[in-house]
């Protein structure tokens, strides 16, 4: 059975803290923060994240950009998680998600 995957929307606050100093004059949103939106807005994800599995950044983010977080369950208690900002692949991974 094919289940649909799940989309959530995350728009980067022009105002967000980490852009003080990552980086002055050409601010980028740290993975860490693509992170934390991906696992708190996680289908499924109330009992917490055991794990993640996989994380890689393709493309930086800037203030104000709105992302789609796409998630789309793997075998057993894991969710495939992909980020894109308009065309343009932003990060890709896996999450495990705690039993």
């Amino acid at each position: 059975m094919q289940v649909d995957p799940v989309a959530r929307t995350f728009v980067v606050p022009p105002d967000h803290p980490a852009f003080a100093g990552h980086f002055p004059g050409a601010p980028i949103l740290p993975g860490v923060v693509l992170l934390d939106a991906v696992v708190r807005l996680a289908p499924g994800a109330a009992a917490g994240v055991a794990e993640i599995a996989v994380a890689k950044f393709l493309s930086p983010v800037t203030p104000g950009e709105s992302l789609v977080i796409t998630y789309t369950p793997t075998a057993g208690a894991g969710l495939r998680f992909n980020i894109v900002c308009a065309a343009r692949r932003v990060a890709s991974g896996t999450l495990v998600l705690a039993a």
